[in-house]
């Protein structure tokens, strides 16, 4: 870290803090990301330990990998929480920091600089939030996201992943915050398939809501306010949320008025649309999983 005091990071020359301003190792996932993969090694191409984890992929994304020199690692897809979790377990980081990034992100070079400069003087924190920048429609949706801050660099060993959609990240010790941005194209492959893959989603988020009440116990308004231990007001404040009539419109309007998503144009009135939708699968694959229950 020396070398880090003695000068300003653009102008480290020194081989020994170019080796160490490298130090970071890269995880990808992947499914069918032929289209997307190119320019999310590209921007990641500085790192010298880069890792495409695939849930067995039937187009060219391996290929693509081979390509970059990734590191490949395959495994079927069962949940988020449980995918994520085996993959920071098993797989075989060179360095200590690892950052992770779908296909559909890209690092800025600002963000890349950043992440080297954080690991290799990260003081007290074992996890660095990134605030992610969504695009559509040519434009960034600046104010219509429910929040653009994600833990993305981390030490594996003091992070773990919850739920089966839409992962919590759970770290073990304190958690700092990046300044760069990182950049992400959810709508890269066209409407379609976003429609397709949150289709998907909201399976696992009602499957998700049943498995918290079999877990959680009877609904208590009380504890998601006053519960002492973390993990049961959590419970309980899903709950709430998720026992609210009129939800997607409840959401749309948090996203649209409440987050000013109408500050970001047609683009931000269509994305809280398409987000009202989502919610909407998500009622409708409860109730209907609460029905087969029954009977």
């Amino acid at each position: 870290m020396d070398c880090l005091r003695r000068q300003p990071l653009q102008t480290i020359e020194t081989p020994e803090c170019e080796a160490r301003l490298m130090s970071v190792s890269i995880l990808v996932l992947t499914k069918n990301e032929q289209k997307d993969l190119p320019g999310c090694l590209a921007s990641v191409a500085w790192s010298d330990d880069i890792h495409v984890y695939d849930s067995m992929s039937n187009d060219a994304t391996i290929d693509i990998a081979k390509t970059y020199g990734a590191k490949i690692t395959q495994r079927p897809f069962d949940n988020w929480a449980s995918h994520q979790n085996w993959g920071l377990q098993n797989i075989k980081f060179k360095h200590p920091w690892v950052f992770y990034i779908d296909a559909d992100e890209r690092m800025t070079p600002e963000l890349a600089t950043e992440v080297r400069a954080l690991s290799a003087a990260p003081g007290n924190p074992v996890a660095f939030r990134v605030q992610r920048r969504d695009f559509f429609m040519g434009r960034w949706l600046k104010h219509v996201q429910t929040s653009p801050f994600y833990m993305r660099l981390f030490r594996p060993e003091h992070l773990r992943y919850e739920r089966l959609v839409n992962p919590i990240s759970i770290a073990s010790g304190p958690v700092g915050q990046a300044t760069a941005y990182l950049d992400h194209y959810p709508f890269s492959k066209g409407i379609e398939h976003w429609l397709a893959r949150h289709n998907s989603y909201s399976t696992l988020e009602a499957q998700q809501i049943a498995e918290n009440r079999r877990a959680g116990g009877d609904f208590s308004i009380r504890k998601a306010f006053f519960a002492k231990d973390f993990h049961e007001k959590r419970y309980h404040q899903k709950e709430l949320f998720y026992r609210a009539p009129l939800r997607p419109l409840i959401k749309f309007c948090i996203l649209y008025f409440a987050k000013r998503g109408f500050l970001d144009g047609r683009a931000g009135l269509t994305y809280a649309c398409l987000q009202t939708i989502y919610e909407y699968f998500i009622v409708l694959k409860t109730r209907e999983l609460a029905q087969q229950q029954r009977y």
